[in-house]
């Protein structure tokens, strides 16, 4: 398990170090809501600076 986080914080950088953070602080369940957040927070960059505007506003 410590080689598996040891590669992600390798390949990912700084969200990789993040993961490993919570983990190791026992905040493993925060990583869903942290997920979620930065998902809805890319939607929203991504309606504002897009074509695709139109559509995401469709879904709300």
């Amino acid at each position: 398990m410590k080689n598996f986080f040891q590669g992600m914080v390798t390949n990912t950088g700084i969200l990789g170090e993040v993961m490993v953070f919570l983990w190791q602080r026992k905040l493993w369940w925060m990583i869903p809501m942290i997920t979620v957040l930065l998902l809805f927070g890319l939607l929203l960059v991504f309606a504002n600076t897009s074509g695709v505007a139109p559509f995401i506003y469709t879904l709300f």
